[in-house]
Formats: C-alpha cells, sequence, structure tokens
C-alpha cells in the first residue's frame, strides 16, 4: 500500500516557475515507477510525466515541450515535477500516481495508487 500526498501548487503568473513535490509513504517507495498527470476543468486527465523505478528513465507528454522536469529521490521518498515557463493552459489539477515495478505508461488506468491533487493556477 502506498499513500501519496502532493504540495507545492498555487497562483502563479505566466512565466514562472513551480516545483511540484509528492510525498509516498511505505517502505518500498523504490519500486514503485512514478508517474504525474494533470486535469483542468471539463476536461480529461493528461499525462505529463513519469520516472522509471528501475533505471530512472524519465518520459515527457506532448505538453511538456521541455518546460517539465521529473524527478525523485528515494532516501527521502518523494518525486518532483518541476515546471518552468508556467503558461495560463498550464491551469490544472496536478495529481501523481505510482504503480509497482513496471514500466511506467501514459495512460491512467494503468496506475495503482493517486494522491488528491495539488491546484496549479496561472495567471496572465
Amino acid at each position: 500500500q502506498v499513500q501519496l500526498v502532493e504540495s507545492g501548487g498555487g497562483l502563479v503568473q505566466a512565466g514562472d516557475s513551480l516545483r511540484l513535490s509528492c510525498a509516498a509513504s511505505g517502505r518500498t517507495f523504490s519500486s514503485y515507477s512514478m508517474g504525474w498527470f494533470r486535469q483542468a476543468p471539463g476536461e480529461e486527465r493528461e499525462f505529463v510525466a513519469a520516472i522509471d523505478w528501475n533505471d530512472g528513465w524519465t518520459y515527457y507528454g506532448g505538453s511538456a515541450e521541455g518546460r517539465f522536469s521529473i524527478s525523485r529521490d528515494n532516501s527521502k521518498n518523494m518525486v518532483y515535477l518541476q515546471v518552468s515557463s508556467l503558461k495560463t493552459e498550464d491551469t490544472a489539477v496536478y495529481s501523481c500516481a505510482a504503480v509497482y515495478r513496471k514500466v511506467p505508461s501514459t495512460d491512467p488506468t494503468t496506475y495503482d495508487y493517486w494522491g488528491q491533487g495539488t491546484q496549479v493556477t496561472v495567471s496572465s
């Protein structure tokens, strides 16, 4: 069982940067691939980024556009999403997700655990 808690969201201006954090419980965090997704009002959940549990490979969705960077610190049970040059269209609830010992997917249904999300609002 893994519990995920996101933090770091807020109201920012276009062009700003944010670092979102996801704290995970459990002793086997290093065995989970981690993903970040976002969902804007009225939109479907969208894959943003993921990091593999085994080799640390990172994957990014089209919306990342080189502005997002995912990382993890297994010693702290943390995964991060650094977002730069924020745009108004980045406004969404950002959630982290975990899947046990699998290559991370862009499909949210393949993840086993989810956090409650953190709101990011970008004003123009």
